[in-house]
C-alpha cells in the first residue's frame, strides 16, 4: 500500500510560503510557512502534521490491541506533543510525547496502560521516528 502527499513552495525560508495537499484531499493545498513552523503564524507545518500522523497511528494501533484483548473502547482521546530542537546540524526532532485518555468498560488500569504500550512501541508511525517517545495512559472509569 502507498499513499502520497505533496508540497509547493515559493521564495526563500523566511519569507516564502507553501501548500501541502493529500492523496485524500484532507489537505488540499493547506498553506505552511516559516511563521507556522517558528512563530505564532497561521497555517500548518511538518511537526504538527506529524504530532497528527502519530496520534491517529497510535490511536488506531491501540484500538486493535483492545479488540484483541476483548475489549471495545468508549473513547480514546490521544494528543501527541512533537519537540523540535536546534542542533549543530540545523534542526532534529528529538521527542514526541504522546498523551491518552480512554474510556474502555470493564477494563483494569494496569492493562490498560500495558496495551497502551504495545500500541506506543508497535504502530508504524513510531517505528518510523528516531526520537525519544513518551506516553502519559489515563483510563477514566
Amino acid at each position: 500500500m502507498k499513499k502520497t502527499a505533496s508540497a509547493q513552495w515559493h521564495g526563500n525560508l523566511k519569507d516564502g510560503k507553501g501548500t501541502i495537499s493529500t492523496q485524500s484531499g484532507a489537505l488540499s493545498n493547506a498553506p505552511y510557512g516559516f511563521k507556522a513552523r517558528f512563530e505564532e503564524g497561521p497555517g500548518t507545518n511538518p511537526e504538527e502534521l506529524i504530532g497528527a500522523a502519530h496520534a491517529g497511528c497510535f490511536t488506531m494501533a491501540f484500538s486493535l490491541f483492545l479488540q484483541e484483548a476483548g475489549y471495545t473502547a468508549d473513547t480514546l482521546d490521544t494528543k501527541a506533543e512533537v519537540t523540535l530542537e536546534k542542533d549543530s546540524n540545523g534542526f532534529t526532532i528529538t521527542a514526541i510525547h504522546l498523551t491518552l485518555i480512554g474510556k474502555v468498560p470493564g477494563l483494569q488500569e494496569a492493562e490498560f496502560k500495558k496495551l497502551a504500550e504495545t500500541a506506543k512501541e508497535n504502530c508504524p508511525v513510531s517505528k518510523l521516528f528516531n526520537a525519544k517517545i513518551t506516553l502519559s495512559a489515563t483510563l477514566q472509569g
